[in-house]
């Protein structure tokens, strides 16, 4: 049996762990949450920064990749039962790592890009969503605290997105990406975020580097928290830490918090 008062989760899109080093310790050491997904670290196990992070008292769980993609989760507590990939989807990419810490299953994932609707890469994008949702059904099942966070490069309604004409229909706005993203919901799952900020616009985690996306605040919503309906009974905030975003060398991304309370399973 384990309990404790809160727990802080965030996920981060770090978009090159190796490149952005400081800027993760620095934002570690300041903001200290318990658990913490990262997507793109883009580097393979054996080149990631452990001891560096350890050193902050984290224990790490890695499923990487050089060059592009890559999965980790990092926590103050020890971490057990550690899978990597989603269980039967055949696929040579790092983009899904789950693991259970303190009782709770955890995850953390990085939905592909998808490139251009109708390309390759976007169906590619959209059989992985479903294998997700497979999966997702069958830890459900379990009937446990679960929580899933990380990139799934979908936003799942036009409140999501600065500008809904300019990117109606286009990746990470589709329709069938949309119904992907919802499927999730339909299963059980609660977006954190939407739950607690049901009509906010101002939500964006990710702006483009081109076209002073960020200084015009022209954002959308990419990067969730997914809550097992156990996991959402403790659901006490959450929020998107865009401070990060506009640092020196910042990654596209910003980080979203989670904090659940009193978790006993």
């Amino acid at each position: 049996m384990y309990a404790f008062l809160m727990v802080t989760f965030a996920t981060w899109n770090i978009n090159s762990i190796r490149m952005r080093l400081p800027l993760l310790l620095a934002w570690l050491k300041e903001k200290v949450p318990d658990v913490v997904f990262l997507q793109e670290i883009k580097t393979t196990d054996d080149q990631f920064p452990r001891d560096e992070i350890e050193t902050l008292n984290y224990n790490v769980a890695l499923f990487g990749q050089k060059t592009y993609n890559g999965v980790a989760i990092l926590s103050k507590y020890p971490i057990e039962d550690v899978v990597q990939g989603v269980p039967g989807f055949k696929d040579d990419q790092a983009r899904y790592i789950e693991a259970v810490i303190k009782g709770m299953r955890v995850a953390s994932v990085y939905v592909p890009n998808g490139m251009a609707v109708g390309s390759d890469k976007y169906f590619y994008k959209l059989d992985f969503l479903k294998s997700l949702y497979a999966h997702l059904q069958t830890l459900l099942a379990y009937d446990e605290a679960f929580i899933l966070g990380g990139d799934f490069n979908i936003a799942p309604t036009d409140l999501d997105v600065y500008d809904p004409k300019e990117w109606h229909e286009t990746i990470l706005c589709s329709t069938p990406e949309r119904e992907g993203f919802r499927s999730l919901l339909y299963l059980g799952l609660i977006d954190a975020l939407r739950e607690l900020h049901p009509g906010k616009k101002e939500l964006y985690t990710w702006w483009d580097y081109r076209g002073a996306a960020w200084q015009n605040d022209f954002g959308l919503r990419i990067d969730h928290f997914l809550l097992s309906p156990q996991a959402a009974d403790l659901l006490k905030n959450a929020y998107v830490d865009k401070e990060i975003r506009d640092t020196d060398k910042a990654s596209d991304h910003a980080p979203v918090f989670c904090e659940l309370q009193d978790y006993a399973p």
